[in-house]
């Protein structure tokens, strides 16, 4: 009987102990939860798309070095860093436009920046959120729209896959900014009365936060800056950390880039905090090359600047961190667009591509892991009005304003600074670029919209693609400088 019971005994205590360890495992993961669950599944993804940063801009390019970029950098150290990254457009909203469909948004008109005030990008378009919310993805627009929305809510950013927007609908100032929506009270144009609010600093605690309040499933968060666009403005916090920048523009735009990198500090910070950078798929991409004259950013070595076609118009910072899939410090020398930046977050997150589909970019990580060791493009195209462009292997015919007028040829491979024009000594290489060209170009749409009152030649050099020549400060100079926050 003793030996019966002692027997039963032993059982139910190991019972008892497999089900408390059951029990115990279970809570484990339940405390765990969204990290957990991140880590087995689908990736976040967060895009931080800098406005007019130039592509010597941050410390891990190796050109610019009196500006810190510490979490920019980090992305590149635990990530890719692409040194031939391109956008599809040399200005704000065609840019937008291109990273949103994957495809050249010169194939559905969006070819400049009066498509956003006259309507929108296409409708007939659809977009990355689209795509992800419709693979279950939550998903919100921190930040400047500039793809519509002034003529007809239907461009809005929560009417093109979005479920939240905080931020613009263009251009804006850094201090009482214009054309702001907060969808979480209205889809009504708000004026922002604080004055204390600085965009950057508030686009970096409304993407905090909703990172928090949605961290229970996959997440897509799109945070496109309208730092570093002029006007040059800036808090007195920011200011204060540049007292050896004498040149008063420049100490804005380093004050401005400080802000900004703080700012996506703040995000990848709460991404980690909950546990889910490993499964986070980030990219932080320029949207055009620096104006350079009008806010001091840097292009490197780059002939040009945005609104050109030459290199210093299309070439930008571009960088990807997946440490879960991805090698930490990778430099990647291939030519990549930001048009591939949709179908990569696509299938990364389930989806597939359909051919019906008629993107122009690539699923990057087959080239990234190894598994294709071809280039994700052979040719690559720009057009933008009279200027346009057509890279194929390491050469560039190009026409561009402040060149000649005429195609001229450059091998990249050995003159990344678009100095030597090869056109005479090479007609056959010309005619077969020519021929390339000519052929997309051909498949592009017209101009939903004519460059508008901005178009002039006086003012178009005057700018050099800011629309803002200002000094730094604008009306709100003495206030912007000191309000500390």
């Amino acid at each position: 009987m003793n030996r019966l019971y002692t027997a039963r005994a032993r059982r139910t205590q190991s019972s008892l102990a497999v089900s408390f360890s059951a029990v115990l495992v279970g809570l484990i993961a339940a405390a765990a939860g969204p990290a957990a669950a991140a880590d087995g599944g689908r990736p976040n993804v967060v895009i931080f798309y800098a406005d007019d940063l130039g592509w010597g801009e941050t410390g891990c390019q190796g050109f610019s070095t009196d500006i810190p970029t510490p979490h920019i950098d980090s992305i590149a150290k635990n990530g890719v860093r692409f040194t031939q990254g391109y956008v599809a457009a040399t200005y704000c909203s065609p840019s937008r436009a291109g990273l949103m469909t994957g495809r050249y948004p010169t194939r559905f008109g969006h070819e400049f920046n009066a498509v956003a005030r006259t309507s929108g990008l296409s409708l007939k378009e659809t977009t990355m959120a689209s795509r992800l919310k419709e693979l279950g993805y939550a998903t919100a627009c921190v930040g400047k729209w500039h793809l519509g929305g002034q003529a007809s809510k239907d461009y809005y950013p929560t009417a093109r896959g979005f479920d939240e927007f905080y931020g613009t609908l263009n251009n804006t100032p850094f201090f009482h900014p214009t054309q702001f929506v907060d969808s979480r009270k209205s889809l009504e144009i708000q004026p922002i009365e604080d004055k204390d609010f600085y965009t950057t600093d508030a686009y970096a605690e409304r993407a905090t936060d909703w990172i928090e309040r949605n961290k229970e499933k996959p997440w897509f968060l799109y945070l496109p800056f309208n730092a570093q666009h002029a006007p040059l403005q800036a808090t007195q916090k920011y200011l204060d950390r540049f007292p050896n920048i004498t040149d008063e523009k420049r100490k804005y735009f380093a004050a401005m880039m400080s802000g900004m990198d703080d700012a996506i500090g703040a995000v990848l910070g709460k991404v980690r905090a909950l546990g889910q950078e490993d499964n986070t798929i980030v990219f932080f991409i320029g949207d055009n090359g620096g104006p350079t004259n009008s806010t001091t950013s840097r292009n490197g070595p780059l002939r040009g600047y945005k609104m050109t076609t030459f290199e210093g118009g299309p070439r930008v910072p571009f960088l990807m961190q997946w440490k879960a899939k991805l090698p930490a410090g990778k430099v990647e020398d291939r030519p990549v667009m930001n048009l591939d930046v949709l179908p990569t977050v696509v299938v990364a997150g389930g989806g597939t591509i359909e051919a019906s589909s008629k993107l122009d970019g690539v699923d990057l990580m087959p080239y990234l892991t190894g598994e294709n060791a071809a280039r994700p493009h052979e040719s690559m195209y720009w057009r933008f009005g009279k200027q346009w462009g057509v890279r194929h292997d390491d050469w560039k015919l190009v026409v561009s304003n402040g060149g000649s007028g005429k195609p001229e040829l450059y091998d990249l491979k050995s003159d990344v600074g678009e100095t030597k024009d090869l056109a005479s000594a090479e007609p056959e290489k010309v005619a077969q670029l020519q021929k390339l060209y000519d052929a997309w170009n051909m498949e592009q749409a017209e101009p939903s919209a004519v460059d508008g009152p901005k178009a002039g030649k006086k003012k178009q050099r005057r700018s050099n693609a800011t629309g803002d020549d200002k000094k730094p400060g604008g009306a709100k100079k003495k206030r912007a400088a000191g309000s500390a926050t």
